[in-house]
């Protein structure tokens, strides 16, 4: 089956044994749903099969982000007002076609990790019903676990900063990179902030894209002291902007395109261009920068995925 965002069906109604156990085949996997009615975001009513729903719909825009890279799942399975945890081991419960990649923990304690690879649907199904409401991947993908595909910057507010606020420093960033010769892209993770992607998609090494970043948050930083911050602690960050440089290393995740944010009510990290930053920034209109799960799938409805160029635009770093 095919189960694209221009489908009006619910996938979990073509599920059979009713709404506390089930069982769908899709792609020729035999995937089990549960609890379908549980309600993951009690504000708006939204359940756990509203979450396996918005997933298999935007699958087509998002499995390309995914495939191949290590995710580190964010779980609620009481919803989001419960006790959610992050999960990087792929379950050992997982069926057998779930693919995993062993990789070296940065903790020698810990050994290696065998983390979920969500290369299709039928996976990405099943880890919507774990209630994984956020999907988080690693920037490299598993079989070059040094050699990042892109840079990133993560930009968070510190109150009273807000997302206007990380808007005008993107802004700035994608003009300062412009002018070393670098196309970027954003998004918005979904949360407070928004992050700022460089495709490089050549063989870059975490200790290149890690300089070069920190070089860029410490320049704007001494350029901009009272709106920028690029040191990491807390107590730095009341009113700024924290250039996050530190994603760029081959340990961290940062949240996928698309992925759902548990929040108090359901809000996506959603690609915006940067046209709609300006005009967002020029009405101090922050509602612009927010999109639940409704305007992200009748945006993909009237398009492609403009977020895509991450994955195949090739850049390399100026010397």
């Amino acid at each position: 089956m095919n189960f694209g965002w221009n489908k009006r069906e619910r996938l979990t109604s073509r599920a059979t044994g009713g709404p506390e156990k089930a069982a769908i085949e899709i792609e020729g996997r035999e995937v089990s749903l549960t609890n379908l009615d549980r309600v993951l975001f009690p504000e708006s009513g939204f359940t756990k099969g509203d979450l396996i729903d918005y997933y298999a719909a935007v699958a087509p825009a998002l499995l390309p982000h995914l495939r191949d890279r290590p995710v580190t799942m964010r779980r609620f399975p009481d919803g989001v007002e419960g006790e959610g945890f992050w999960e990087k081991h792929c379950p050992t419960y997982r069926p057998r076609w779930v693919k995993t990649a062993s990789i070296v923990s940065e903790s020698s304690a810990q050994g290696e990790v065998d983390y979920c690879l969500v290369n299709d649907l039928p996976t990405l199904v099943w880890m919507a019903n774990l209630a994984c409401i956020e999907l988080h991947v690693s920037l490299a993908k598993a079989r070059r676990r040094k050699t990042p595909d892109f840079m990133v910057f993560d930009l968070d507010p510190g109150k009273p900063a807000d997302i206007l606020d990380c808007a005008e420093v993107a802004l700035l960033i994608r003009d300062t990179l412009k002018g070393q010769g670098l196309d970027s892209l954003a998004k918005v993770s979904g949360s407070k902030g928004i992050q700022v992607y460089v495709p490089l998609n050549r063989r870059a090494r975490y200790e290149r894209t890690g300089e070069f970043a920190h070089s860029l948050a410490r320049a704007f930083e001494e350029e901009m002291p009272d709106q920028v911050v690029s040191k990491m602690r807390k107590s730095l960050r009341k009113g700024k902007v924290l250039i996050d440089w530190s994603q760029n290393t081959e340990h961290k995740t940062t949240v996928a395109v698309y992925s759902m944010r548990a929040k108090s009510t359901p809000s996506v990290s959603m690609p915006v261009g940067w046209k709609l930053l300006e005009r967002a920034l020029d009405g101090s209109d922050r509602n612009l920068l927010h999109f639940d799960h409704v305007s992200v799938l009748r945006q993909l409805k009237r398009g492609e995925d403009r977020f895509a160029p991450v994955l195949t635009e090739q850049q390399t770093l100026p010397t």
